[in-house]
């Protein structure tokens, strides 16, 4: 297994992403890494910081695309970027997935453009695997498609139930509708658009529209939306976990009685933090295209990285792809 990895790709990089690639190089049996990126920073980076150099190969790439440079970058003034360069590798067949942590418009329009989307897909769409009670849930678009027609959001759910089924092992996962109410009629023309294709879809198990408060509490497998409002619910459930776990830990560690009540379910603590912790699922798949791509979070750690090239080899070890192409072939 090849991954190919954008070093200079987020705001913890390039260390924090090296540091990941040591550790999922480390957990990881057959995978090979090839860390795209100004080589002599990288060798320096490494020895600097003790880190190991098995099993990576360091691709040069002379040139960075920042958060702040326009996603089309990719393509002219900036090809030689480590983005780019990985890009390339990619679509050449000399990698089997592609991960980054850097501008996610540039990676949509780097994995667009040069990769190519699966023929039939109108629309590639970030499908970010989150948590909740009953486990995790995969929802999309959480942000490449602000704007999206009836039949996009169709095609979400295809991608989406496929990806549940084949990388994360659901059988059968339930598809539910992001909206506003849980009747048929609800939502804007969009929404009840969406809903006839859906209910009418017979590759995906259609549950209806769910609301947002249902989202964290596992009522759906996959949940489609448009850009805009994935993007929005994906960045609010962020915070609540955030701040949930804040007031958590000075609850426990407020006093004496207090820490030694969290002494006591210390493993269960630790169980459930892992559990609710995105930071587990590595990042957002980018459905739609050709070969295997990983959108990793921007201000991705070492583990939030390692699970993200986890993320990448299960997505290249599926038969996804070639299962959207068969549902596709069958329209």
């Amino acid at each position: 297994m090849r991954i190919v990895v954008d070093a200079h790709g987020g705001d913890n990089a390039p260390l924090e992403i090296i540091k990941g690639c040591c550790m999922a190089a480390k957990e990881i049996k057959d995978i090979t890494i090839l860390l795209v990126g100004r080589k002599n920073e990288l060798q320096q980076i490494m020895t600097e910081n003790g880190l190991p150099t098995d099993r990576f190969e360091i691709v040069d790439a002379p040139d960075v695309i920042t958060m702040e440079d326009e996603p089309t970058s990719v393509l002219k003034e900036k090809q030689y970027s480590s983005m780019a360069v990985a890009f390339r590798l990619l679509k050449e067949d000399k990698a089997d997935a592609f991960v980054s942590a850097g501008n996610s418009g540039a990676v949509l329009v780097g994995a667009t453009l040069l990769v190519k989307r699966i023929r039939g897909i109108k629309r590639a769409a970030l499908g970010a695997v989150m948590p909740s009670i009953e486990g995790p849930y995969i929802m999309l678009d959480c942000g490449a498609n602000v704007e999206c027609k009836p039949e996009y959001l169709d095609q979400f759910a295809l991608m989406g139930s496929l990806y549940m089924k084949s990388v994360l092992g659901i059988e059968n996962p339930r598809v539910g509708l992001l909206n506003n109410g849980t009747e048929e009629c609800k939502g804007p023309e969009l929404q009840q658009q969406a809903y006839q294709l859906l209910k009418a879809n017979e590759n995906i198990n259609f549950i209806g529209n769910i609301e947002g408060r249902e989202v964290p509490l596992g009522g759906s497998d996959v949940v489609v939306a448009d850009g805009f409002a994935g993007n929005v619910t994906l960045k609010v459930s962020e915070g609540w976990g955030k701040m949930f776990s804040g007031v958590l830990k000075g609850m426990l560690t407020k006093n004496i009685k207090s820490k030694l009540a969290a002494l006591l379910i210390m493993d269960e603590i630790k169980a459930f933090r892992k559990k609710m912790d995105y930071k587990e699922y590595g990042g957002a798949p980018l459905l739609g295209i050709s070969k295997p791509v990983i959108k990793a979070h921007g201000s991705s750690d070492a583990k939030a990285f390692k699970n993200a090239i986890r993320q990448a080899c299960a997505f290249a070890e599926s038969n996804m792809i070639l299962e959207i192409e068969k549902s596709l072939a069958k329209e």
